[in-house]
This record gives C-alpha cells, structure tokens and sequence, in this order.
C-alpha cells in the first residue's frame, strides 16, 4: 500500500485493500497503525477518506529500503517489471534508468558537483548549470524557495544507482510533465518518456533514446 502511493497521488482505503489484495477490514487496520506512525496522512471527503504519504522523507525511506531488500553479497540483477523500471515517478521526481542517466548526465555535464553529507549524496549547482537548467525552462528561484532540500541523491530501488531527488529534481519533472516530455497513466506510476521528450533529451542532453 505504502509503495503504490509513492506516486504522489491520495488513494481511498478500498482501493488500496485492492492493490494490496486483503480485505477491507485488514486494510483499515494497516491504515490505522500507518497513521499513527505518521507514514501516512488521512484527509475525509464527503463518504470517502483520501491517503497519502505523509512527506517526501517517507517515499525516500520507502526507495532506500526497497534498495536494500535485495540483500548484500549477491550481484545484482533487478527484478523490477520494465515499465516501472524505464521511468517512474518516485513521488515528485524521476526514478528508473531514465532519471538515473538524467542524474549522471547532469553530473558529466558539471552542472552538478557531489559531495557527501552523513550517508547521503548532496548536489551543488554550478554557475553553468545554472545556466543550462535555466535555459531548459526549470525555475530554480522557486524551486531554492521550497522549504526542502534542494538537490541529493535518492537510492534507485531498481537499478541500485542514484537518481536525482529534491526541489530540483521535483523542478524537473514537473518541467518534463508540462512539456510533454514524458506521460503518466492514471493507475500507474510508471512515466512514458514520449517521442517529443526522447529527441528533447537527445538534442538538449546527449541522451540516446531518453535513457
């Protein structure tokens, strides 16, 4: 249940039981102990009750641990369906191979310089990526303005690589959205990247095939 709202959209308790394939009854009980553990948030309209994760800091937890449910000590082979591991919205940035080589490209680019911080990955921006993120449309006065962090590295589930979370990153696929780069079905969150968005990615970037 937690996994299918990390697409940023709110679910009513029937259809996550569904999802979940338990009964109503079992899925109420889950909601109940995932509220009280602030996982998740409740908002009541009309007969129904909406949920949804609680933050950005829960569905970076929730990608981390899928990471690590794999295991250690085993090479990796990913087990993830291909739709959701192409490109996926993690839930308001870019996950998949897609949002990986997005990361990386930024990266060889030096738009974005790493460093560590604790056990995470942080990015700084550089006065070319400044530039370069500017001209591709994003709004970083709005995105520095967002009361979060504003670049790191979010642990990719399926491909064990980092993609690129934050405001920035939140920046960016709501650019990608609105530019038709990329499409997302309603019961899903797997993103398409269209064929618009794979020559954008091609000409702006350098990425054969949006990937």
């Amino acid at each position: 249940m937690l996994v299918s709202l990390m697409d940023g959209r709110a679910r009513t308790g029937t259809e996550l039981a569904a999802i979940a394939e338990v009964g109503a009854s079992t899925a109420s009980a889950h909601l109940q102990r995932l509220e009280a553990a602030r996982l998740v948030n409740v908002r009541r309209q009309g007969k129904h009750r909406y949920y949804r994760l609680s933050g950005l800091e829960v569905a970076g937890i929730l990608e981390k641990l899928s990471a690590l449910a794999g295991g250690r000590g085993q090479p990796f082979v990913t087990t993830a369906p291909q739709h959701l591991r192409a490109a996926r919205a993690c839930y308001d940035h870019i996950a998949g191979t897609v949002g990986v080589a997005l990361r990386e490209r930024f990266t060889s680019l030096g738009w974005l310089t790493a460093h560590a911080s604790g056990s995470d990955e942080v990015y700084e921006l550089s006065s070319s990526g400044a530039r370069a993120f500017r001209a591709l449309g994003v709004d970083l006065e709005a995105a520095h303005a967002m009361r979060r962090r504003f670049a790191f590295g979010c642990l990719d589930w399926s491909e064990r690589r980092y993609h690129l979370g934050g405001a920035l990153g939140a920046a960016l696929l709501q650019l990608a959205r609105k530019r038709r780069w990329v499409t997302q079905d309603l019961d899903s969150r797997a993103l398409r990247v269209t064929e618009l968005g794979r020559r954008e990615m091609l000409g702006r970037l350098g990425l054969l095939g949006g990937t």
